[in-house]
């Protein structure tokens, strides 16, 4: 049997083993341990896994994952995202749809400190859901409107899925981050447009709130924006400015959004706590789907099927655009039924060596356009992880109509990824000024 073959093999026992529900991380360990022993020996394998698994958890760069992640937390239980959604809802909240609008908006903000697309649902379903079910909105859009605006914190920076990106593909965190910021704001833009064009066709939909007073925003305004704008400009900032590197730039954002919410007395001692523990279960979850996926790389590696593929791509009768949008739709499709950051560390192996050495596509580029992709799975059935979230927050809506009210964002997003391809200035424009 040939390396390939094998390498296919592991591919179809990897998928059986998730559907079985196994946790992915050993899904993806014992696959990649089991096809590289079969390819070199037992002994051998046993020496790759270990050593992959201590230099995993012993990576210097892959600490700035906890500490990103803290922002995040820290932001959820000092109230940061309820005082993000009260100034949005404040200033846009009188338009048609406006509170399915400020959701957007709040969720781009508590993105820009979140770097998570869970977390980011999760906090503002909890806000906006009940806010728009006192006017009176409809719950398909409602809830969807959260679990679409969920998905801009993986596109927003700091970003989880970026910095494992980086990892994997060995590219710049920084140059991600500020490659991300652009089509995060046009995304968010299109969001926004969505809900306006559905509520100005059906006005039933979202009936607009009370306008606030000028000193009601005001007011709003330096409650939870502030912590936001700081946290922001320090890390995220000093990260494009040179002054930190990315694992630096972690350890200040988090220790700037600690410091400032203490100080304003509105992280308590049983928030932090909690923000602790949270942080630990998901930093523990993301480090052993790193090492899992490390294993399972060194497995396609030997198997030579990322070579093979990318020999098949160019044998392709396409043009490197079509291959792309080959590469794209299997994003896609695989995107709905595997997690996102898994499915990240299970095909930049694969397909990074086909978009970037063969068909020359910039990797910063390929890494943007590929989170976004991503984030249509989180949306989308069966998996569809930010739904399930809000019907967690909101268990009074069938998950049926959480799933009938997210076609329109995914056609939002569809179009984002359009005009990515169009322009692809877009994405590389910050990191070339900068950079």
């Amino acid at each position: 049997m040939s390396p390939e073959i094998i390498g296919l093999l592991g591919i179809i026992l990897l998928l059986a083993l998730i559907a079985l529900k196994m946790p992915i991380s050993f899904a993806m360990l014992f696959t990649g341990l089991l096809g590289f022993s079969l390819l070199t020996s037992w002994s051998s394998a046993f020496s790759m896994a270990t050593a992959e698994v201590y230099s995993t958890f012993s990576s210097y760069s892959l600490s700035v994952i906890p500490m990103f992640v803290w922002m995040g937390f820290i932001a959820y239980y000092s109230g940061v995202g309820t005082s993000l959604y009260k100034f949005a809802y404040r200033l846009i909240g009188h338009w048609p749809g406006g509170l399915a609008i400020a959701t957007q908006a709040a969720c781009a903000m508590f993105g820009a400190i979140c770097g998570s697309n869970t977390a980011t649902a999760a906090t503002m379903g909890a806000i906006a859901l009940p806010e728009m079910k006192k006017y009176r909105y409809d719950d398909s859009l409602s809830s969807a409107s959260v679990a679409a605006g969920g998905a801009l914190g993986v596109l927003i920076p700091p970003s989880v899925i970026f910095i494992i990106y980086g990892i994997a593909s060995e590219q710049s965190i920084g140059k991600l981050f500020t490659a991300g910021i652009i089509p995060g704001i046009l995304l968010t833009l299109l969001y926004m447009a969505t809900i306006y064009i559905l509520v100005k066709r059906n006005p039933s939909l979202g009936p607009a709130g009370p306008r606030a007073t000028w000193s009601e925003r005001f007011e709003s305004l330096g409650n939870g924006l502030f912590e936001v704008i700081v946290t922001f400009c320090i890390s995220i900032g000093g990260l494009l400015l040179g002054w930190f590197t990315p694992t630096e730039a972690g350890a200040v954002g988090a220790a700037s959004i600690l410091v400032i919410t203490i100080v304003r007395k509105r992280l308590t001692l049983s928030g932090f706590k909690k923000s602790l523990m949270d942080t630990t279960r998901t930093t523990a979850m993301i480090m052993m789907m790193v090492a899992g996926a490390t294993v399972f790389g060194r497995f396609m590696a030997v198997s030579r099927l990322p070579f093979a593929l990318a020999n098949w791509a160019t044998e392709l009768n396409l043009p490197p655009f079509g291959i792309m949008i080959v590469i794209l739709l299997i994003y896609f499709v695989l995107g709905c039924i595997i997690d996102a950051l898994a499915l990240i560390l299970l095909t930049i192996p694969i397909f990074f060596p086909v978009a970037v050495t063969v068909l020359g596509y910039d990797p910063i580029w390929f890494g943007v356009v590929i989170v976004l992709v991503v984030a249509m799975g989180v949306i989308t059935p069966p998996v569809g992880m930010n739904v399930f979230i809000i019907k967690g927050v909101a268990g009074d809506i069938p998950t049926e109509t959480i799933f009938k009210g997210i076609w329109p964002f995914l056609v939002a997003l569809f179009v984002c990824l359009g005009i990515l391809l169009a322009f692809p200035q877009i994405v590389t424009f910050l990191p070339d000024l900068i950079y």
